[in-house]
């Protein structure tokens, strides 16, 4: 199994925008289970503890690096990311890992 987690932080923005942005984050994403071959689940946290330095996090598992791999481009994932995403991002960090 391959997990792929991703923490984002916004940009600045007013905290009704943001919410927004992460509400619509969080539907795109989650939106794309059953979509893309090998994607196994995927979920989107954004509610934060005060502790917290991201603004929101994808929790995703893939059958094999392969088809994360695929899931990048697909043109689905590729949407989401394009529209929702990336407008709205200053910093994204990532972690791939196998369990």
């Amino acid at each position: 199994m391959t997990r792929h987690i991703i923490l984002w932080t916004l940009k600045e923005m007013p905290e009704a925008e943001k919410a927004r942005v992460k509400a619509e984050i969080k539907a795109g994403l989650e939106g794309l289970a059953g979509q893309i071959p090998g994607l196994v689940s995927i979920r989107v946290e954004t509610r934060r503890l005060p502790s917290s330095n991201a603004d929101l996090m994808l929790d995703s598992s893939f059958e094999s690096p392969a088809a994360l791999a695929a899931y990048a481009t697909h043109p689905a994932h590729v949407a989401v990311a394009d529209g929702k995403v990336r407008p709205y991002t200053a910093v994204r960090s990532c972690l791939d890992f196998e369990e």
